[in-house]
């Protein structure tokens, strides 16, 4: 099968890495010439081209660029389309994306890799991005059903682990589990920026360890990223902030009344409460694709 690839960041470049070490070959796309001969350098595609001429042959292609060119680029791409290509993304909102493409192509299949780095670029991807990663496909009711079981035959051959669910089901869980942490972890970090004694700030920029480290490692990644988040699943982020406010309340409440025993209950309970969410492997859902 002939896959083509718009867009050769990390995502686009791991995608390229792995689906050729598994016989598909690979046709690739940038904007820059330099990012194409990149691309053959690193055995990320097979061919490349700054145009979109080269996916006439392509039988899938994976939608690559940010939130906010996806549409234009499948504007742009449709004239260079056999009828039966199947399109799909990767972007990490769904229901505004799939509302999007679904009318301009029919065709098309929601994804979205749970998976990435905080490195960006074509220099960044690298082969098992995706093993053992659960990669999310959004189907809604006029998915055509050969086109949701060819993605999930070639997502499988990365080794992922599919999970289907609707594409505001998706929206929502990622609010929780990916798009909140951005806004924490940067509000973590402005929290910091805010102490007013340069010694105490220096310090502090000393102590910082493994902890701060991963609680603020989201929050000073690509600031475009957290953007695209916001505008495009904004009443999901914000539903997730307002809860996570409320929790911050309760627990300032617990500490300016002294309330020792409902704080010990609090951190009892999160100690408790943590292990599902970052158990690993993680298990296929039972409504994933056979």
């Amino acid at each position: 099968m002939d896959v083509g690839i718009v867009g050769l960041g990390l995502i686009g470049g791991s995608l390229g890495l792995e689906l050729r070490s598994q016989g598909y070959r690979v046709l690739g796309v940038s904007r820059r010439p330099e990012t194409c001969e990149r691309a053959i350098a690193k055995g990320i595609a097979d061919r490349t081209s700054t145009t979109f001429d080269i996916l006439s042959a392509a039988q899938l292609v994976f939608l690559c660029p940010p939130l906010d060119a996806l549409r234009p680029t499948v504007e742009a791409l449709i004239p260079h389309l056999d009828p039966e290509v199947i399109l799909t993304d990767v972007g990490s909102v769904k229901a505004p994306i799939v509302e999007a493409i679904a009318p301009l192509w029919p065709r098309f299949v929601g994804g979205h890799p749970m998976a990435g780095t905080a490195e960006q670029g074509i220099e960044a991807a690298q082969s098992g991005l995706f093993r053992n990663a659960p990669y999310v496909l959004t189907p809604t009711e006029t998915t055509p059903p050969d086109c949701l079981a060819t993605v999930a035959e070639v997502v499988r051959s990365l080794g992922s682990e599919i999970f289907t669910c609707s594409p505001h089901q998706h929206d929502q869980s990622v609010a929780w589990i990916s798009h909140l942490p951005v806004f924490v972890s940067a509000a973590l970090i402005a929290s910091c920026e805010a102490e007013a004694d340069p010694a105490i700030k220096a310090l502090a920029q000393q102590f910082a360890s493994s902890g701060f480290r991963d609680t603020s490692r989201v929050g000073g990644g690509n600031p475009e990223l957290g953007m695209m988040m916001a505008q495009y699943n904004q009443q999901a982020v914000l539903r997730s902030l307002l809860t996570y406010r409320d929790t911050l309340d309760t627990v300032i409440d617990q500490l300016q009344h002294q309330n020792w025993d409902a704080l010990n209950r609090q951190l009892h309970n999160t100690a408790r409460d943590r292990p599902p969410y970052v158990a690993q492997p993680v298990a296929p859902s039972p409504d994933s694709p056979p």
